[in-house]
């Protein structure tokens, strides 16, 4: 018996957040005892067996032209096959993981603990640290079934990586025909993918309008930072709605998170409170966003973010 891990392919490689679960599934075999295996469905550019580094000692590859564009029921069906020898399945809990955790659950009468933040507690059982009411604190959940499903949140286990090298080898499954049909793709731009991101500067309406956005752009570039905004930025069209994080947008977890002119509505924070640290700068020291940062500056965003991104560029010579 093993630990396997879903390994979620986008345009022929790994996201970062699978390694991450690759790390964390890895981790759970060694305090099992047992090995750590990945499966990838649909075409790969990936060095395999390079994943051996992150604890792997095993990669499935299952090829087939059905499994090219994302169908949750139908790559559910696949690693329900494929983890028929498996103690413990992971995920990340991305949108892919989202999607078919439950219904591998549903389908392998197995316990699902999703929003995962740190290793099980092993020596009496089975029990998952997770986020509960929007990241306003923990619950620990213990999984008595035979076979365990974790679902780890991204951003919230560190990457590691040894010499290892796995063996890579295809897998003999059933694959149905996909229902859903692809007719169009709108592929959004970016540097870096904004629920990937180590670093995210994100926006507000204390920007006053879209002209100002350069400030947001800047220092984001000079960080190596994705980009955000506030919903009420999104909504007057300033931004891209796949910019705003908040509760009803996308819930991220960066490492740092720099949120200017933003008030902080508690709406906007249950999006990024699992940030590991906030900035927060705003003129107007009565913000609620405030409460909430790590670190917080009380000034004029229009004074304040330039002269932060010049001392940057000082700082890293550019």
């Amino acid at each position: 018996m093993s630990v396997l891990i879903f390994l979620d392919n986008a345009e022929g490689h790994v996201r970062k957040a699978s390694l991450e679960a690759a790390s964390y599934g890895a981790a759970i075999a060694k305090q099992l005892g047992t090995t750590a295996e990945g499966i990838i469905l649909g075409k790969t550019t990936e060095n395999l067996s390079s994943l051996g580094k992150y604890g792997l000692t095993k990669v499935h590859t299952v090829a087939n032209d059905a499994l090219d564009n994302f169908d949750a029921q139908v790559f559910t069906k696949v690693i329900a096959e494929a983890a028929a020898n498996a103690d413990v399945i992971i995920f990340s809990n991305n949108i892919a993981g989202k999607a078919i955790a439950p219904r591998l659950s549903a389908r392998l009468k197995a316990g699902l603990v999703t929003g995962a933040v740190a290793l099980p507690d092993t020596s009496n059982g089975f029990t998952v640290k997770k986020n509960v009411f929007s990241g306003k604190a923990f619950a620990n959940v213990t999984i008595n079934t035979a076979k365990k499903i974790v679902a780890l949140n991204p951003n919230s286990y560190s990457i590691t990586t040894t010499d290892g090298s796995a063996e890579v080898a295809g897998l003999n499954v059933t694959v149905d025909t996909a229902k859903v049909q692809v007719t169009a793709t709108s592929k959004v731009e970016g540097d870096v993918p904004l629920t990937e991101a180590e670093i995210v500067v994100s926006g507000g309406r204390g920007l006053k309008g879209p002209e100002n956005w350069g400030l947001v752009t800047d220092l984001a570039k000079v960080l190596g930072a994705a980009t955000a905004c506030s919903r009420p930025v999104a909504d007057v069209h300033w931004r891209p709605h796949h910019e705003h994080v908040g509760q009803t947008g996308i819930a991220i977890a960066p490492n740092l998170y720099i949120a200017i002119g933003i008030s902080g509505a508690i709406q906007h924070l249950a999006g990024v409170n699992r940030s590991k640290t906030i900035v927060v700068i705003n003129k107007d020291p009565e913000a609620p966003f405030f409460k909430a940062a790590d670190y917080g500056i009380v000034g004029d965003a229009f004074e304040v973010v330039p002269k932060i991104t010049e001392a940057i560029k000082k700082i890293k010579g550019s």
